[in-house]
């Protein structure tokens, strides 16, 4: 076969987390080398704290037979070998992403837009919101809207449905775009490490209604986000990524509150790209993040 016949390669993705020992980067390099594969990046770190070492290759193979399904055969007895956790990707996959919103907004029109343009490589099957706010926003993307407004009585029932929809569309990433309804702790079990939330940063010193109007009350020079993974222990879950803006003390509280919302759309935008292009590892209450 001449060079410009060639079938155009395949590129996926390793991630593994294991115990740290010698060799590991020797083993998974040697495998991919076996397998006819070519590394295109790769990204490692050791631990000191937890003695656990992380790792995320980038790689390509051009070798007929060569695919997710042999690759996982193959990959099985060095991974049992090192006692890794690990996963492999097709790169070309967009994951599937559910958002859910409240009645702010930003952080969802932040998503949509670079989704339309290809800016996060992810696929978005629903929208779902408490409330009908957004409807006509989510739909002139052509996207699907899912009404599932929550009482105390129904609560249940629609997070039920919630888990009904992420298992019926295949979701493997869950992100509260201002999200503000508690979900209890059987869903943050079901949906654990796969699930984003995003909130300002004033926690824990500005509880309650409008933060930064208090805030402003206080005279702060910075502002921040967070976004997390969502866990049981509200806004406790292993952090993402951050961000802050420093602030001017001639602005109002309505312009530091949209300071604060240009700065949740960038940060969690951010945590959905690295999520879904699988650079967050979850190392106990903490990520690693190749970047």
């Amino acid at each position: 076969m001449a060079p410009s016949d060639a079938a155009p390669a395949r590129e996926y993705m390793l991630t593994l987390s294991c115990p740290d020992q010698r060799g590991i980067v020797h083993a998974v390099a040697s495998f991919l080398l076996v397998t006819g594969c070519t590394i295109v990046d790769s990204q490692q770190y050791g631990d000191p704290d937890t003695g656990l070492f992380f790792m995320r290759v980038h790689f390509a193979a051009q070798e007929p037979g060569v695919d997710l399904v042999s690759l996982n055969g193959g990959f099985a007895a060095t991974a049992a070998a090192f006692h890794m956790t690990w996963q492999i990707h097709d790169a070309a996959d967009r994951m599937p992403t559910l958002i859910m919103v409240s009645k702010f907004g930003h952080c969802l029109n932040d998503l949509l837009f670079r989704h339309s343009i290809g800016a996060l490589p992810v696929q978005i099957p629903a929208v779902v919101s408490n409330h009908t706010d957004f409807r006509p926003l989510v739909e002139s993307y052509g996207i699907p809207f899912v009404h599932l407004p929550v009482t105390q009585a129904n609560k249940a029932a629609q997070e039920a449905r919630l888990l009904d929809l992420v298992r019926e569309q295949a979701v493997e990433l869950v992100v509260l775009a201002r999200y503000m309804q508690v979900l209890s702790d059987d869903v943050c079990k079901s949906l654990e490490g796969r699930i984003i939330n995003i909130h300002h940063s004033f926690l824990p010193s500005f509880k309650g209604a409008k933060p930064y109007h208090q805030a402003h009350t206080r005279g702060v020079k910075l502002i921040g986000a967070t976004a997390h993974y969502v866990t049981a222990d509200l806004d406790e879950g292993p952090i993402i990524e951050q961000d802050v803006a420093r602030v001017a003390h001639g602005l109002t509280p309505d312009q530091l509150v949209a300071l604060g919302r240009d700065v949740e759309c960038r940060v969690l935008s951010r945590a959905v790209a690295w999520h879904s292009e699988h650079r967050v590892l979850l190392n106990g209450r903490r990520t690693v993040v190749f970047q």
